[in-house]
């Protein structure tokens, strides 16, 4: 399928912001909001080039990706996200897209189990699909997302499929794939959760539905805090306000033990942030404020804050990119500034094709199609006002 979108070439791009910055009253911001643009087109350029003949976005790094079904939705709403004063959403190209997700939805609501051998994670796939295809141009919704929505209503740890309030998934999503009952639920995590919190907010779900009731319980087991405590002296790590990443899977926590739990960092605490946002909490709660208090003042434009000093030669490269878009969207929701912006070190580690790679491998980020899906959504996350197009 040939591109319908001509991707800017870098040299021009550079001579372009070099010009303007010589140019009189021409600010730093506006250099920044027009290296946005461009690096936006180039993106989606690149994105619709990297669009397979089926419609779906498949990887050539990672073989457990190439089934495209988790990647493709990624790639889609990366798409949706960039604003169409910047790029076009080629119909046909759109229709096929879609298609490939409808034609990926297996007989009980889910997408990511139709390899047989090889499980492409279903429930981080069935709830990008169902974003994308609640927030498709109207004339592309071309079915109704209800199949999706049970399918992850079932896969929720709840008491209907066995779990009490007790228990540490209770509330959560994992993986996806056959339903898990008591008394091992797998892989549980709160980055899992926070994209299907998300998904069900988009399709509809309302504030207070006992999924989001229940969601809150893990949310509360994931957040260093404690309502009316000031967080002070030896036990601080313990009331902060961060988030880790799972109580389920304990060495998963990539920041490291406090004395009585899991240190926070960055990246879940942006997760914790946009799980909030979704089901229906705003600034006047305690532990969405004390979160973003956690993020404000501990955000780096260089590395994902806190990590244990043991891993944060590999991980703080590795999970950057998710950082990224995950900080900047989940700050954008609550119209709180990030200082400093990350857009000019997007900027500076776009590639001349119009992609990111991460150059460490550890979560994948050096697979272009998640490293550049995750920038795009931190370059329009941080467009906000500013330049009046998200």
């Amino acid at each position: 399928m040939s591109p319908t979108i001509q991707r800017p070439e870098v040299t021009r791009r550079v001579f372009l912001l070099g010009a303007l910055a010589v140019g009189a009253g021409c600010s730093k911001e506006r250099l920044a909001s027009l290296g946005r643009h461009d690096a936006l087109r180039s993106a989606a350029a690149y994105l619709w080039e990297r669009q397979a003949d089926d419609g779906g976005w498949h990887s050539t790094e990672y073989g457990l990706l190439r089934s495209g079904q988790s990647l493709t939705g990624l790639v889609l709403n990366a798409l949706l996200d960039i604003p169409t004063s910047l790029s076009d959403l080629p119909p046909d190209r759109m229709m096929a897209a879609v298609s490939f997700l409808m034609h990926h939805i297996d007989g009980d609501g889910a997408v990511g189990r139709m390899d047989p051998d090889v499980a492409d994670y279903p429930n981080y796939a069935t709830a990008l699909a169902l974003k994308a295809a609640c927030r498709a141009p109207m004339p592309l919704r071309t079915f109704s997302p209800f199949a999706l929505v049970e399918c992850l209503r079932r896969q929720q740890f709840s008491e209907a499929n066995g779990w009490t309030p007790d228990d540490a998934a209770y509330g959560a999503w994992g993986m996806g794939g056959d339903v898990r009952t008591p008394p091992t639920p797998g892989h549980v995590d709160l980055s899992m959760t926070r994209h299907v919190l998300e998904a069900l907010a988009v399709s509809g779900v309302p504030v207070g539905d006992p999924a989001f009731e229940k969601a809150a319980a893990f949310l509360k087991k994931c957040q260093n805090f404690i309502p009316g405590v000031e967080p002070r002296g030896p036990d601080i790590a313990n009331r902060d306000g961060g988030f880790y990443f799972s109580p389920v899977v304990v060495d998963a926590n990539k920041a490291g033990r406090h004395r009585t739990g899991f240190r926070g960092y960055g990246s879940p605490t942006a997760d914790g942030i946009l799980s909030l946002v979704a089901i229906g909490r705003g600034l006047d709660d305690a532990r969405l404020r004390a979160a973003a208090d956690w993020l404000v003042s501990r955000h780096s434009d260089e590395s994902v804050p806190d990590f244990d000093d043991i891993t944060v030669g590999k991980s703080t490269r590795g999970l950057w990119f998710y950082y990224a878009a995950a900080s900047t969207t989940a700050l954008s929701k609550l119209g709180l500034p990030l200082q400093p912006a990350l857009t000019p070190a997007l900027l500076e580690r776009q590639r001349g094709d119009g992609s990111w790679v991460n150059r460490e491998k550890r979560v994948k980020e050096d697979e272009s199609l998640i490293a550049t899906a995750l920038a795009v959504r931190a370059l329009v996350a941080e467009m906000g006002s500013e330049d009046s197009l998200s």
